[in-house]
């Protein structure tokens, strides 16, 4: 009898649609595909990568504007740079996000957690906010919530894009999450953490100079070698290897 119950189940599961096929029961998805994966397909011609199996990791710098896509095949072990995006319009200041209403677009190691089809915002995808870190650091009753990556243009503590590059963006993301990719990592920094951009940086905003030197571990990581470790937090609010 109970071989017989996980049998079921296991049919019932392979008739479930897959992540992809549900998301491309809605329209702007559908457009997304029609209008840009022949593009998306050309970023990985041009970089000589293949567009299947993939895993995705995207990072963010806040004073430069932009969106870097980073792509590894499945069973390589490095990222290579795919495309970078601009990032359209900005809020708040440089420094983490600590509290609802605070307009700072959050700085640490984040997880794609939400596929938005039908956004306010055209497509839009979620980050993890608040995670481990900002849970310790942050307002601990009103920390904020709802950051996403998103189309139109518009922010107030987000990550956005046209809608014409979020639907590349989304399409990327939907592949590899389609693909088993179930955490798909992205890094959000004020700039780029190297020393001469740190110590301009603190020199502006010295309030937030420790969580910036906490970050720039984790930003010099993937620079040295183009891979990507489990990134922990401390009962501090720290992140470590």
């Amino acid at each position: 009898m109970m071989c017989l119950k996980i049998v079921l189940v296991i049919a019932f599961m392979l008739q479930l649609p897959k992540f992809k096929e549900l998301q491309l029961t809605h329209q702007r998805v559908k457009s997304a595909y029609d209008e840009k994966e022949k593009q998306v397909k050309q970023y990985f011609l041009d970089k000589k990568l293949t567009y299947k199996d993939f895993d995705l990791f995207i990072r963010a710098f806040k004073r430069e504007a932009q969106l870097e896509i980073w792509i590894k095949p499945q069973g390589a072990n490095k990222y290579s740079l795919l495309h970078v995006y601009d990032i359209c319009s900005s809020s708040g200041l440089p420094g983490p996000k600590r509290a609802e209403g605070d307009y700072q677009v959050p700085e640490g190691v984040y997880n794609i957690n939400h596929f938005n089809p039908v956004s306010n915002f055209y497509l839009s995808l979620g980050l993890d906010y608040p995670n481990a870190s900002d849970k310790i650091l942050s307002d601990k009753k009103r920390p904020g919530g709802e950051i996403y990556i998103h189309g139109n243009c518009v922010t107030v503590g987000c990550i956005p894009l046209t809608d014409d590059k979020i639907k590349e963006v989304y399409v990327m993301a939907l592949e590899a999450r389609n693909n088993g990719q179930k955490l798909i990592p992205v890094h959000v920094f004020p700039v780029r953490l190297n020393s001469k951009q740190l110590e301009v940086i603190s020199a502006e905003y010295p309030a937030h100079k420790k969580f910036w030197e906490n970050l720039k571990v984790v930003y010099d990581d993937f620079e040295g070698n183009h891979q990507l470790q489990s990134v922990k937090v401390n009962t501090t609010g720290a992140y470590y290897f």
